[in-house]
């Protein structure tokens, strides 16, 4: 009998959760979902050059444009240079400053460290990138000012800069889920290691990398994902250098067809990206 009543409850709760989660998860299908596949459809319409209205009719022509033209093979080969060099930086960053503040810190300054970590994304996104434009100012900027008289010169706006201002403005996101994932590395197969005879870097690639692999994925998938899309510090530091968001962005109201083109690009990039981390079975153990 208080099985009967144990089993009633269980599933009585169960009923309630999958109500209370309905509205997020219809939420999210209309929302997101229905978003992205309008922007699939759109981007097989076409558009008229005289009226600029768009024509409602099947048509590949936008994706003849982006596979055949070299000046838009160029900009999604540079995105996906600048995605990958981003999230390879604030990996190699990443790595060591979750470790101390994971295992190394004391239980008061990992709490500091963390606030700290998370201080910059309570600053304005376009504070932070127009302060990088001043730090990187040829001739006039804080980097040549400061570095100048010992031969250290600004990069420039361009690619260099990019990947800097990018690189500093996605750093937490990559940080903060590989600290949480050295949280659950237990200190003991650590020491075991090195009572094995095994040299540090020996126990970094055969323990600590695998078990902080899901938690490197998890940062790579902010990282990467947010460097394909943007286009604002890309139009800040990136002079006449151009990503793919800021193709999207000149296009969406003169041709908003093939800006949905461009946008679809980003999207299919995350899909294959996705797809190779779940062969590596990494989303599994998360």
């Amino acid at each position: 009998m208080l099985q009967k009543i144990s089993n009633a409850m269980h599933k009585n709760s169960r009923l309630r959760l999958a109500s209370l989660l309905a509205a997020p998860l219809l939420w999210l299908v209309v929302a997101y979902l229905g978003a992205l596949t309008a922007l699939f459809v759109t981007a097989f319409y076409t558009i008229d050059s005289f009226t600029g209205n768009v024509i409602q009719q099947f048509n590949l022509g936008n994706f003849q444009d982006v596979l055949t033209d070299i000046a838009y093979r160029n900009v999604v080969l540079r995105t996906l240079g600048i995605a990958t060099l981003v999230t390879l930086i604030c990996a190699v960053f990443a790595i060591p400053m979750a470790f101390y503040m994971a295992k190394l810190a004391k239980p008061k300054s990992q709490r500091v460290l963390v606030a700290l970590v998370m201080t910059p994304l309570w600053a304005s996104y376009l504070v932070k990138i127009y302060a990088w434009r001043t730090m990187i100012e040829p001739e006039t900027g804080v980097i040549d000012w400061l570095l100048g008289p010992i031969g250290i010169h600004s990069p420039g706006f361009g690619g260099p800069a990019i990947i800097i201002g990018l690189s500093y403005l996605w750093l937490p996101y990559m940080i903060l889920p590989i600290y949480a994932g050295f949280e659950r590395l237990p200190n003991n197969l650590l020491d075991a290691s090195g009572d094995l005879g095994a040299r540090n870097w020996y126990t970094f690639r055969r323990v600590v990398l695998p078990i902080i692999f899901p938690s490197i994925v998890a940062g790579s998938m902010f990282t990467f994902s947010l460097s394909l899309g943007d286009y604002i510090t890309a139009q800040i530091l990136g002079g006449k250098l151009q990503m793919l968001g800021n193709v999207v962005y000149q296009n969406f109201s003169i041709n908003l067809p093939f800006a949905a083109t461009i946008a679809m690009i980003p999207v299919l990039i995350m899909g294959i990206y996705l797809w190779v981390v779940r062969r590596t079975g990494a989303l599994a153990s998360m």
